[in-house]
């Protein structure tokens, strides 16, 4: 499903992500990491730790973070934001849902709106 509404694209089904899990997607050369936290939240960010790029979708989900599979950054789900002692971001993109549907705003892919 690629419909798109002003800025935003539908990426698929709710139901697709695991709860405390992820799915990656690639939009314009951009892989993205969708995440499904214990509480029912989504986020989305670029599939690479601000470290050393790991893939953060193999991470462990918990609370509103990931931790990261390489070296065990742990990054923030809604800022990108490595959590404690650690330093650097990860892009974020801003999701939304439609009943089961989740929509990406494609203006933060092309960075109109960051």
């Amino acid at each position: 499903m690629n419909a798109i509404t002003e800025n935003w694209v539908a990426i698929g089904s709710i139901d697709d992500i695991p709860l405390r899990g992820a799915r990656t997607l690639v939009i314009e050369e951009t892989k993205i990491a969708v995440f499904r936290t214990a509480d029912e939240e989504f986020f989305a960010l670029e599939d690479a730790c601000p470290h050393k790029e790991g893939p953060l979708s193999q991470g462990i989900v918990h609370g509103n973070c990931v931790t990261c599979p390489l070296h065990n950054w742990v990054i923030s789900l809604q800022s990108g934001e490595a959590v404690g002692a650690d330093e650097g971001n990860t892009r974020r993109f801003a999701l939304k849902r439609d009943h089961k549907i989740l929509l990406i705003d494609m203006a933060d892919l092309d960075g109109r709106s960051q």
